[in-house]
């Protein structure tokens, strides 16, 4: 399902590798032990040990989940979120609306996206920036559908992919016309 919704916005690439790391030994002996269907595994693992072995193994791998996009900071002296970028927010958010098809099932609205965020606080825990726009797609979700959305999106990650492409192409274009040595080894005038 999130493969099949990466395609849709565009990051089709991304969603056939989505969770990969699900069919490792650690995550799959979780799946198998806890999967009720309703819920994630990792949180019945989590209720049983205190903690999910399987989901510090899958956030450590998987850039579609803020909670990878932690870093330390030297100037506040702990860790901090930095912004995720676009293209594994947009997984996250294919991630969001699969995860609450699923346990969900026939009760699913294109608005509980937007409610289980908000009810588990996420974006308290995410960079401010990466927070903002989750929480922009998923309103869109709630108020347009699916589909609208979804087209939207993929539109808006178009222009984002060229942007930075031209941005990229300018600072290159900008680092060749300083003064020095360029690769023939003549001087830049």
């Amino acid at each position: 399902m999130v493969m099949r919704l990466c395609f849709r916005v565009g990051i089709g690439a991304q969603g056939l590798k989505h969770d990969l790391s699900k069919y490792s030994l650690t995550e799959l002996k979780t799946g198998a032990k806890y999967y009720v269907g309703t819920r994630s595994p990792n949180s019945l693992e989590r209720e049983e040990k205190g903690y999910s072995e399987a989901w510090l193994h899958h956030k450590g791998r998987n850039k579609h989940h803020f909670e990878y996009w932690y870093d330390y900071s030297a100037k506040e002296k702990k860790y901090v979120p930095v912004p995720m970028p676009e293209r594994y927010l947009l997984e996250s958010f294919c991630d969001r609306i699969a995860a609450s098809k699923v346990y969900k099932g026939k009760n699913y609205t294109d608005a509980a996206p937007l409610e289980y965020f908000l009810i588990k606080n996420d974006g308290a825990l995410m960079h401010p920036d990466s927070a903002k726009t989750l929480l922009r797609w998923l309103t869109l979700l709630a108020e347009k559908g699916e589909k609208e959305t979804l087209r939207q999106l993929k539109k808006e990650h178009r222009q984002y992919v060229k942007d930075e492409r031209l941005s990229k192409r300018r600072e290159k274009d900008k680092k060749s016309k300083q003064p020095g040595c360029n690769l023939t080894g003549k001087e830049n005038r």
